[in-house]
């Protein structure tokens, strides 16, 4: 096993080094185009750490790179996102006659220092799941980005004066807009992939709600449910918003008042007994909750029965 440290990358300059390219035109921004880039000295496969943001779109790569436990492979049109300090490992996998195309926009944070994107840049939360989920361009969309980025590009090539950054900056921001529409696009037109997540969701809390074992475990955690369907809590968060209207505390909330009322109207428990084999260290809780999204108590729910 390896105890090789990861290559830690602090600025643009270092990383233009590494990548045999010229000295960046720009301290704290630049545009790569992707095919000018030589190999990497350095084993990427014990993982790079950026300390500063990496968009890109990549054709014509071949192999996988993992972030975190997934990993995916790259693909036409692949557009992915890191912000700084978040580990990427290469898995190289490149034939000698692959012609790589695309390109990777750099920005170091300090550029953004005392303007809105500074604050604003993490509410994009591709940020965070863009590496379980890649953003699958059509020709069109990946057009659109190309023309953002060249000129973003063009603007810091020009002489730059008081009206350059908040241009640069407001470029970025379209992008990042864009990029936001897109992945919205791709939550409703990849229905097959989205919907088997549904359906994994579904049997996995049926699973959890059946198993003996609730009592012990208690209520699933959001954090636990993204796990078993390796995507992260804000990617699922997203899907299912985008699919049902319902984050993924809502929907641990929508079984758990199936498997309630199926206890309430099926068996003589009590309802201290139904919150306790239902994983509440308090029945006020569960009440609590069952009113909230019924409109009834659970007595009153049972009630109804009789």
């Amino acid at each position: 096993m390896s105890t090789a440290e990861p290559v830690r990358i602090k600025t643009i300059s270092e990383y233009h080094v590494l990548r045999g390219l010229p000295p960046p035109e720009h301290p704290l921004i630049s545009v790569v185009d992707y095919s000018k880039m030589k190999g990497s000295p350095v084993d990427e496969s014990e993982g790079l750490l950026f300390d500063f943001y990496v968009i890109s779109v990549k054709r014509g790569m071949e192999g996988k790179m993992r972030y975190g436990q997934q990993s995916y492979d790259f693909d036409e049109g692949v557009m992915a996102f890191m912000a700084p300090h978040q580990l990427l490992k290469l898995e190289k996998n490149q034939s000698a006659d692959a012609k790589r195309t695309g390109w990777m926009l750099l920005i170091h944070p300090d550029f953004l220092w005392k303007t809105s994107l500074a604050k604003n840049i993490r509410q994009y939360e591709y940020f965070d799941y863009s590496v379980n989920e890649a953003l699958f361009l059509s020709e069109k969309e990946e057009q659109t980005m190309n023309e953002i980025v060249e000129k973003i590009q063009h603007e810091y090539r020009s002489n730059i004066d008081k009206f350059s950054e908040q241009i640069i900056i407001s470029q970025i921001e379209v992008l990042l807009n864009y990029a936001e529409r897109f992945y919205h696009r791709q939550f409703i037109t990849r229905r097959k992939s989205n919907h088997q997540i549904l359906d994994r969701l579904e049997k996995l809390l049926s699973d959890y709600f059946n198993n003996e074992d609730l009592i012990s475990k208690g209520l699933p955690s959001v954090q636990y449910i993204s796990d078993n369907l390796n995507v992260s809590p804000v990617y699922l968060r997203s899907l299912l918003k985008a699919l049902t209207g319902q984050n993924t505390q809502q929907h641990i909330h929508e079984k758990l008042i199936q498997k309630a009322k199926e206890k309430l109207s099926t068996t003589d428990l009590t309802v201290s007994e139904i919150a306790y084999e239902l994983g509440f260290e308090h029945s006020q809780s569960f009440s609590k909750l069952f009113k909230t999204k019924t409109n009834q108590s659970p007595l009153e729910f049972r009630q109804s029965f009789n």
